[in-house]
Protein backbone atom coordinates (compact mmCIF):
# COMPACT_ATOMS: atom_id res chain seq x y z
CA UNK A 1 0.00 0.00 0.00
CA UNK A 2 2.00 2.87 -1.43
CA UNK A 3 -0.63 5.91 -1.07
CA UNK A 4 -0.74 8.03 1.53
CA UNK A 5 -3.74 8.30 3.47
CA UNK A 6 -5.98 11.34 2.69
CA UNK A 7 -5.24 12.67 6.46
CA UNK A 8 -1.28 12.23 6.14
CA UNK A 9 0.90 15.39 5.36
CA UNK A 10 3.48 15.46 2.58
CA UNK A 11 6.58 15.02 3.38
CA UNK A 12 8.90 18.17 3.39
CA UNK A 13 11.86 18.41 0.99
CA UNK A 14 15.37 19.22 2.11
CA UNK A 15 16.36 22.09 -0.88
CA UNK A 16 19.97 22.02 -0.93
CA UNK A 17 20.44 18.29 -0.11
CA UNK A 18 23.80 18.16 -2.61
CA UNK A 19 25.51 21.32 -1.22
CA UNK A 20 24.50 19.77 2.32
CA UNK A 21 26.65 17.06 1.13
CA UNK A 22 28.99 18.61 -0.51
CA UNK A 23 29.63 20.16 2.68
CA UNK A 24 30.38 17.29 4.78
CA UNK A 25 32.51 15.69 2.62
CA UNK A 26 34.47 18.69 2.53
CA UNK A 27 37.68 18.35 4.30
CA UNK A 28 38.01 20.02 7.35
CA UNK A 29 39.29 23.97 7.09
CA UNK A 30 38.90 26.35 4.47
CA UNK A 31 36.75 24.30 1.95
CA UNK A 32 34.47 23.08 4.67
CA UNK A 33 34.16 26.48 6.15
CA UNK A 34 33.50 28.19 2.85
CA UNK A 35 30.99 25.66 1.97
CA UNK A 36 29.27 25.45 5.52
CA UNK A 37 28.72 29.63 5.03
CA UNK A 38 27.71 28.93 1.39
CA UNK A 39 24.94 26.59 2.85
CA UNK A 40 23.48 28.85 5.27
CA UNK A 41 23.73 32.18 3.09
CA UNK A 42 21.70 29.58 0.41
CA UNK A 43 18.70 28.76 3.17
CA UNK A 44 18.61 32.58 3.62
CA UNK A 45 17.90 33.23 -0.08
CA UNK A 46 15.48 30.54 0.00
CA UNK A 47 13.35 31.89 2.86
CA UNK A 48 13.62 35.51 1.16
CA UNK A 49 11.28 34.40 -2.18
CA UNK A 50 8.53 32.44 -3.08
CA UNK A 51 5.18 31.62 -1.78
CA UNK A 52 6.57 30.46 2.17
CA UNK A 53 8.81 33.46 1.91
CA UNK A 54 9.35 34.60 5.88
CA UNK A 55 8.20 38.06 6.62
CA UNK A 56 11.34 40.96 5.95
CA UNK A 57 11.29 41.67 10.06
CA UNK A 58 12.60 37.92 10.19
CA UNK A 59 15.03 38.27 7.69
CA UNK A 60 16.38 40.85 8.73
CA UNK A 61 17.30 39.23 12.25
CA UNK A 62 18.39 36.10 10.13
CA UNK A 63 20.75 38.20 7.96
CA UNK A 64 22.38 39.99 10.98
CA UNK A 65 22.75 36.63 13.18
CA UNK A 66 24.64 35.06 9.80
CA UNK A 67 26.65 38.28 9.38
CA UNK A 68 28.25 38.09 12.63
CA UNK A 69 28.48 33.99 12.86
CA UNK A 70 30.14 34.45 9.73
CA UNK A 71 32.63 37.04 11.38
CA UNK A 72 33.60 34.06 13.07
CA UNK A 73 35.03 32.03 10.04
CA UNK A 74 38.32 32.75 8.17
CA UNK A 75 37.00 32.76 4.56
CA UNK A 76 38.95 34.41 1.72
CA UNK A 77 37.69 37.72 1.30
CA UNK A 78 35.94 37.28 -2.36
CA UNK A 79 34.37 34.44 -0.68
CA UNK A 80 33.38 36.40 2.81
CA UNK A 81 32.00 39.21 0.20
CA UNK A 82 29.95 37.39 -1.97
CA UNK A 83 28.54 35.60 1.26
CA UNK A 84 27.57 38.49 2.99
CA UNK A 85 26.35 40.44 -0.05
CA UNK A 86 24.05 37.20 -0.35
CA UNK A 87 22.81 37.49 3.31
CA UNK A 88 22.16 40.87 3.03
CA UNK A 89 20.13 40.15 -0.43
CA UNK A 90 17.94 38.06 1.58
CA UNK A 91 17.05 40.81 4.12
CA UNK A 92 15.57 42.78 1.09
CA UNK A 93 12.58 42.33 -1.34
CA UNK A 94 14.95 42.61 -4.08
CA UNK A 95 14.74 39.40 -6.18
CA UNK A 96 17.10 40.94 -8.94
CA UNK A 97 20.25 41.49 -6.18
CA UNK A 98 18.72 38.04 -4.72
CA UNK A 99 19.66 36.46 -8.04
CA UNK A 100 22.52 38.65 -8.41
CA UNK A 101 24.46 37.81 -5.27
CA UNK A 102 23.84 34.02 -5.39
CA UNK A 103 25.48 33.93 -8.84
CA UNK A 104 28.46 35.61 -7.43
CA UNK A 105 28.18 33.17 -4.47
CA UNK A 106 28.44 30.15 -7.27
CA UNK A 107 31.07 31.70 -8.91
CA UNK A 108 33.85 32.47 -6.30
CA UNK A 109 33.00 28.96 -4.40
CA UNK A 110 33.09 26.47 -7.50
CA UNK A 111 36.39 25.40 -6.73
CA UNK A 112 34.76 23.47 -3.50
CA UNK A 113 31.62 22.67 -5.46
CA UNK A 114 30.97 18.99 -6.82
CA UNK A 115 28.19 18.91 -9.82
CA UNK A 116 25.31 18.03 -7.88
CA UNK A 117 25.99 21.33 -5.86
CA UNK A 118 26.55 23.43 -8.26
CA UNK A 119 23.54 22.52 -10.11
CA UNK A 120 21.68 22.73 -7.19
CA UNK A 121 22.89 26.80 -6.49
CA UNK A 122 22.22 27.11 -10.54
CA UNK A 123 18.55 25.70 -9.86
CA UNK A 124 17.46 27.91 -6.81
CA UNK A 125 18.79 31.14 -8.88
CA UNK A 126 16.75 30.22 -11.60
CA UNK A 127 13.56 30.07 -9.29
CA UNK A 128 14.41 33.13 -7.12
CA UNK A 129 14.51 35.41 -10.51
CA UNK A 130 11.30 33.71 -11.88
Amino acid sequence: MDALPSFALAEPQFRLRALALATARAPLGGAREALTATLLAARLAVGAHGPHALPVLLRGERAAAARHWMGALTLPAAVRGALLQLVDASAMDAPDALVAALGKVTEVTAPHLDRKARSELDRLARELGS
